[in-house]
């Protein structure tokens, strides 16, 4: 039964890194394409950033910014979207968007 689970994750890593190949994409918009929740979708990311390292390529996030004051969360580690802004407290956020290079 372990088997049959690798290779499903592995069949949806390999769908998100299409799916980031083609296009830049937020996790909401690859968990829309792919027919996961969010939050997993984030966690696999996180696995395919590791595994894109290891084959020379990186996986390239452009920031979450706040749509109120403009900050952008340039030193955020997480791949999940921010909550609300730490200046202006606004949650109106325009989420992270990943890709491939």
């Amino acid at each position: 039964m372990k088997d049959e689970s690798k290779e499903e994750h592995a069949t949806v890593r390999a769908k998100l890194r299409a799916e980031l190949e083609f296009a830049p994409a937020s996790a909401h918009d690859l968990s829309m394409r792919i027919g996961l929740p969010e939050k997993e979708v984030v966690g696999h990311l996180e696995h395919l950033a590791r595994s894109l390292a290891a084959k020379g390529k990186r996986l390239v996030i452009q920031p979450a910014a706040c749509v109120a004051c403009g900050f952008v969360f340039e030193d955020r580690r997480r791949l999940s979207n921010p909550s609300r802004c730490p200046k202006c407290k606004s949650e109106r956020l325009e989420p992270p968007v990943f890709s491939i290079a």
